[in-house]
């Protein structure tokens, strides 16, 4: 990973990223029926977690796109024994649709 992400960080795409610690420190705040509640960890019940971010810049989609392909690949290849979803998400600047 230190080396992908040093790669990415040398060419300008990498601006941001960190890795986050387990739910057993988390603290949820939940919205329902106009209600606000307080939930701390652990969470026994969760299937997915958030394990770390990154904020990337590209100057395409298909670029984005191959470079979240590799990541994934570092991924099955290192850590197979492991199960990851790595999700690319635009950053929303404001009401326009992506890719706009």
């Amino acid at each position: 990973m230190d080396v992908h992400i040093g790669e990415r960080a040398a060419s300008g795409v990498f601006l941001d990223g960190g890795g986050l610690y387990g739910t057993e420190h988390a603290v949820n705040f939940v919205v329902r029926g106009g209600e606000i509640s307080r939930v701390d960890g652990p969470y026994a019940e969760a299937k997915e977690v958030v394990g770390g971010w990154s904020i990337m810049q590209y100057d395409s989609l298909e670029e984005a796109v191959a470079d979240q392909r590799e990541f994934a690949e570092l991924h099955a290849k290192h850590w197979p024994e492991v199960t990851v979803i790595s999700t690319l998400r635009q950053i929303s600047t404001g009401p326009e649709a992506p890719g706009d």
